[in-house]
């Protein structure tokens, strides 16, 4: 086909917000987490990577507007890894944590009574989280089935004892605080299936680069940054809906029309979750910049010693991607 020079000055890579704030960060995840897209067809995404490599390459088809561009650049962040370009499982994309995690929120929130019931939805939780992690890893650090494996059984366990530990324990407490277990299942759970399937760049660091994106080596000290704000944001993004919610549902349940249509608590739930999920998935992984940024001085001491021997006081910052 008979191609076009892109705009004049335009970037399809460059932000569209200012990702060094808050509110930037916000608009930017806003757009590329809108569970809309993924209803979007392979084909389309498939088309979308091709205007945007298009793009890249300085040659877009004749006709194409901005916002035609635009919108492809929003479905290939949606669906492609932002290290290696590959489609993302659809299960493993930020896009999809609004409907699978109301669905699975709701489920958790609702049936927390019974020990097989808090042992199910905990597993379908984590087996949940073991596919977002692993798609949503730093793509330059592969890791063995073997390990991912691990992970996932480690992660699991440790949800489940919380959980199951936690049920036990609080049968003499107040009804909300038991509703409040399953919070505590997934906020420890993180705090270890995500250490442990990015486990890779702990153990051999993650690529790090200079402001112009130069690779300059590779550091573990970044890695631990970079996944310790990943876990900050997946337990932000559970917080308020998994806090919040159980006191609207115990206020709720007391009201006689409430008890009548019992069989619909479970319904309702999930869609509150989806409410709290449609805001707190972006706002959570706005909470750090993306390209994640680390002093020279807080480097491994054999690092940052090479990166002086060879740009003396040129590189005050390395930089690397954090991962959702």
């Amino acid at each position: 086909a008979e191609m076009a020079t892109v705009p004049l000055g335009f970037d399809i890579d460059a932000p569209r917000w200012d990702q060094s704030t808050f509110v930037g960060r916000l608009k930017h995840f806003f757009n590329i987490t809108d569970p809309r897209t993924v209803l979007v067809p392979d084909e389309e995404l498939d088309r979308a990577k091709a205007l945007v490599e298009g793009c890249r390459a300085g040659l877009v088809p004749p006709g194409s507007s901005q916002e035609q561009l635009l919108y492809a650049k929003k479905l290939y962040d949606s669906a492609f890894h932002p290290d290696s370009g590959e489609k993302m499982n659809l299960i493993g994309r930020m896009s999809f944590q609004v409907p699978a995690g109301m669905a699975i929120t709701g489920c958790m929130l609702q049936f927390y009574r019974t020990v097989p019931a808090v042992v199910f939805w905990q597993w379908v939780n984590q087996s949940f989280n073991a596919i977002v992690n692993y798609t949503n890893r730093n793509a330059a650090s592969p890791i063995s089935l073997r390990q991912i494996g691990v992970a996932y059984v480690t992660a699991t366990g440790t949800a489940l004892a919380t959980a199951v530990g936690l049920n036990l324990y609080t049968k003499r407490a107040p009804p909300l605080v038991a509703r409040w277990v399953p919070f505590a299942a997934v906020a420890a759970a993180n705090c270890v299936n995500i250490p442990m399937m990015r486990q890779q760049e702990i153990i051999n660091g993650v690529t790090v680069t200079d402001e112009d994106n130069n690779e300059l080596s590779h550091s573990r000290r970044a890695a631990v940054k970079g996944i310790t704000q990943v876990v900050v944001s997946r337990i932000t993004m559970a917080a308020p809906g998994m806090i919040i919610l159980p006191i609207i549902m115990e206020r709720l349940e007391k009201f006689p029309f409430m008890q009548r249509i019992r069989v619909l608590h479970g319904p309702l739930q999930a869609l509150l979750s989806g409410g709290f999920l449609l805001f707190m998935v972006p706002a959570a992984c706005a909470l750090f910049p993306q390209r994640c940024s680390l002093a020279l001085a807080d480097l491994e001491p054999e690092l940052r010693d090479s990166i002086v021997v060879k740009h003396g006081d040129k590189v005050p910052y390395v930089y690397f991607n954090k991962g959702l």
